[in-house]
């Protein structure tokens, strides 16, 4: 058995770390460090920069909620923007929505979906050659910024934290674009954090987006490998205000997209479920107080 550990980097006083029983990639693309390498309870990791993006054994959780709780909050995505995601884990679920018409991806890094269409095939499965996939390599920030107005349904941001390249994807200027090229009914999700160690990084992304969205929210997913406890996932909407649908509402637009089976962690019960969130993650809510 290797003796070989690799430590995710993320938190200055905490780690973690992974036996690497094989390294399959190590490089460095002109924006950031990549590892993909396998480990015995994980199966294949994907790390960049230091920090753990995606493991073959747990993605299920992280992309299923991800994905199918906007575009069933919304009920009715036909259009829907990709940033980020370059394991192609959310372009995937987003396709198994019968009801999608179009998924525009645009990640910055080329070798990040090179490597894990080489590596971490499963992750996307048929997703690439979809015929309503569009694969960009490019700036996402750029993209939404020259984007026409209204022209999507749904935003789905899948980003490393608000470091390094990532950074951008968390600024007032984002947002203003996101909130321009929405319909009226469309909605914003992306990743923010474990809150017990990035409270700032939920609290200072809702203040930003409330400056654009009337519903600012946000909801969790137990994911194993993004410890100290629950990841938030935030949520704005220009439309209805998100995590106010019965199980019943959920689950009849689950079935009509054609997704009702075949999770392993959403179900409609966890659904509407997630958007009940702890004192301590709710404080950081726009009109929550930071009492608790």
């Amino acid at each position: 058995m290797s003796d070989v550990w690799i430590s995710e980097t993320l938190y200055n006083g905490w780690r973690q770390q992974f036996r690497v029983n094989r390294m399959l990639a190590q490089t460095k693309s002109a924006f950031q460090d990549i590892v993909v390498f396998e480990n015995e309870d994980y199966g294949r990791v994907l790390m960049l920069d230091g920090v753990v993006q995606i493991t073959e054994r747990d993605e299920f959780v992280y992309q299923e909620m991800l994905t199918h709780v906007p575009l069933l909050a919304h009920g009715a995505a036909r259009n829907v923007l990709i940033i980020g995601a370059g394991d192609g884990g959310v372009l995937r679920r987003v396709l198994q929505h019968s009801t999608v018409e179009r998924a525009v991806m645009v990640e910055i890094d080329g070798e990040v979906i090179s490597l894990s269409r080489k590596f971490l095939p499963d992750i996307a499965g048929d997703a690439w050659n979809d015929p309503r996939a569009d694969v960009i390599v490019g700036d996402g920030i750029e993209y939404v910024a020259n984007a026409p107005d209204a022209s999507f349904d749904a935003i789905i941001v899948d980003s490393t934290d608000p470091i390094g390249v990532g950074e951008v994807l968390f600024t007032d200027s984002f947002y203003r674009h996101c909130a321009r090229i929405l319909t009226d009914n469309g909605l914003i999700v992306n990743q923010c954090g474990v809150p017990f160690m990035q409270a700032d990084e939920l609290r200072d992304t809702s203040a930003r987006r409330a400056q654009f969205f009337p519903h600012v929210s946000a909801y969790v997913a137990a994911v194993p490998t993004y410890v100290g406890g629950f990841m938030t996932l935030g949520i704005a909407a220009k439309g209805e205000a998100p995590g106010q649908h019965d199980v019943s509402v959920i689950r009849e637009r689950a079935r009509k997209a054609g997704i009702i089976e075949g999770c392993q962690y959403w179900t409609p019960e966890m659904h509407v479920a997630s958007f009940t969130l702890p004192p301590y993650i709710a404080r950081n809510l726009p009109g929550h107080g930071r009492k608790g």
